[in-house]
């Protein structure tokens, strides 16, 4: 009977067992990896610590509210009346699509002219640029968009009620008929606000993703014949394709729970509706911002339910796009 030896000399008795190389790692890479995994661990308890705050904390609004807190539409817990988030979702959601819409596109193109136009010495400041917007505090957005885009807005909405008000989501309360005064506080402009602050955090991660593209594939597609343009239909989006829906992801998150911004822009609405153009909006984490100071102590349990149901929301939809990303080219390339 024949013996193998493997890596760390153990004897097997049979030519037909598989020899598993063994991976020694040095001092540097053990420290790296303990710490990385220390990390990631600290990051899985700090999620399940904030779920459970704010469960314990969101706990007494929640045992009075029962299930009627997902479907009612009004806001008095401190007046004994009934409460709820039903209001605020659909506002939450719209606020946030409207980024997105206007988002995505833009750092999607930005992102391409960045990785494969851009000569290198601009593509540095760009990316430099970028990363500054990205850091930039949302108070910032919030005021700019109160005082100069506000403005502007209201013409631009005035301009689709009355051409594009055929479509369920552009139709406005015409009985005074359509006059400015309509739509200065409307989920349209709160949600073109949030997108400046959404396009930067969309283009870091696109940008990333597309300049990981295989060079190989990129110069088999060139040596062929084919255009940039060629390229980048054909190598740098389907590798990115997880970049993309990444990137929007995190972007979704951003914008669903976006704060100051929204709380500088709305008139708080608790009348849902489904024309982003109408007077009046409103989201859970303005209506926390906007309550907290002045709310009992039920008062602040009920926005701490409220604060989880958004918390629920955001672990779902990230939990579904980090399921596509891993079935993509370019998220499955990068795990480890």
């Amino acid at each position: 009977m024949s013996e193998n030896i493997l890596s760390e000399g153990t004897p097997v008795t049979s030519t037909s067992d598989v020899l598993t190389p063994v991976v020694r790692r040095s001092r540097a890479d053990q420290i790296f990896r303990g710490i990385a995994t220390t990390a990631s661990v600290t990051t899985f308890i700090l999620m399940g610590l904030i779920g459970t705050f704010l469960l314990v904390k969101g706990y007494d609004a929640l045992r009075v509210a029962g299930w009627s807190f997902l479907t009612e539409s009004a806001w008095a817990p401190d007046q004994g009346g009934a409460f709820g988030v039903a209001a605020m979702l659909p506002y939450t959601v719209q606020i946030a699509l409207v980024a997105l819409v206007i988002a995505v596109p833009v750092a999607l193109c930005t992102a391409l002219f960045i990785t494969e136009y851009a000569p290198r010495k601009l593509r540095r400041i760009l990316t430099a640029m970028i990363d500054l917007l990205a850091a930039v505090p949302s108070l910032i957005y919030g005021l700019w968009g109160l005082f100069y885009l506000q403005p502007r807005l209201i013409t631009l909405s005035k301009w689709m009620a009355d051409h594009l008000g055929w479509v369920p989501f552009f139709t406005v309360d015409d009985q005074y008929g359509t006059s400015l005064g309509l739509f200065p506080s409307s989920t349209f402009v709160a949600g073109v606000v949030v997108s400046l602050m959404v396009i930067p955090i969309c283009t870091v991660v696109m940008r990333e993703v597309f300049s990981q593209a295989p060079a190989g594939e990129r110069e088999g597609a060139m040596a062929l014949g084919g255009t940039r343009w060629g390229v980048v239909r054909d190598v740098v989006l389907p590798f990115g394709r997880g970049g993309i829906i990444g990137g929007s992801m995190l972007g979704l998150g951003r914008a669903m729970g976006e704060t100051i911004a929204v709380t500088l822009i709305i008139s708080p609405s608790f009348d849902a509706k489904w024309s982003i153009l109408d007077q009046g909006s409103n989201s859970i984490a303005a209506l926390i911002a906007l309550k907290f100071s002045e709310s009992s102590t039920f008062g602040i349990s009920a926005l701490m339910a409220a604060g989880l149901v958004l918390f629920v929301i955001t672990l779902i939809v990230n939990a579904a796009a980090s399921t596509v990303v891993s079935k993509s080219r370019s998220g499955a390339s990068t795990e480890i």
